[in-house]
């Protein structure tokens, strides 16, 4: 298995740290193509009026100065990574319902599913002040990834899986939901300031949709989507 890692954290990030980690627990082949610096919420934007650059970062390692869709576009068309799976992730931060259109983390593995490679997006929930056991999230990766793999993947699909964030310690993975992306909205506020409107919604207060994968990652349990294109 040849596997290609982005995110949209950026190539120094905790996430993606943890992501390479699992796949070496898996004992895959794995190239490395990520923004060179933080790109969230950049959504499906790509880079097609200017030139990018890449920087080398050791041995399969590449930092980009562009989007994480633009990774997946060099990987796939100028860098010869010759991928069967994209990975990407491991985002700080949930990537639910409305989210999904926002996520740059999301839009590389759509846009790996646009051309026909296996793609997963992997998202970490982050609850306010509780630290990240990244060490476990590697382990529950690796058993995700197992799981996940066995099953058949519809063409012009991917997988959206958020991870719920329990205190740090060991714990077995949680329960995994297969669920739908929330249709209600983000909460929307501001407070306006000398710099103009700052927003300052609470992210962990958003409506909690039945059947959800907010409902299934605010409960404590894996939330699974399988996203068409």
């Amino acid at each position: 298995m040849r596997v290609l890692l982005t995110n949209d954290d950026g190539i120094h990030a905790p996430g993606l740290q943890a992501l390479e980690q699992a796949v070496l627990q898996l004992g895959w082949q794995r190239v490395i193509v990520a923004p060179a610096q933080e790109q969230s919420m950049c959504g499906h934007r790509v880079t097609t009026h200017q030139p990018l650059k890449v920087e080398a970062h050791g041995e399969n390692r590449h930092a980009v100065h562009g989007t994480p869709a633009d990774c997946v576009r060099l990987a796939l068309f100028a860098l010869d990574a010759r991928p069967d799976l994209v990975l990407s992730g491991v985002n700080a931060g949930g990537n639910m319902g409305q989210d999904i259109v926002i996520s740059g983390t999301v839009a590389a593995a759509r846009e790996a599913a646009y051309h026909g490679v296996r793609s997963l997006s992997l998202s970490h929930y982050l609850i306010r002040d509780l630290q990240v056991d990244w060490s476990r999230v590697s382990s529950w990766i690796a058993e995700l990834l197992r799981e996940t793999l066995a099953h058949d993947q519809p063409q012009r699909a991917f997988w959206n899986i958020n991870l719920p964030h329990l205190p740090a310690g060991k714990a077995p993975l949680p329960p995994r939901i297969l669920c739908q992306p929330a249709h209600s909205p983000l909460n929307v506020a501001y407070t306006l300031g000398e710099q103009g409107y700052a927003y300052n919604a609470s992210y962990a207060c958003r409506p909690r949709d039945p059947g959800s994968d907010v409902e299934a990652c605010f409960s404590g349990n894996v939330a699974v989507s399988l996203l068409r294109v």
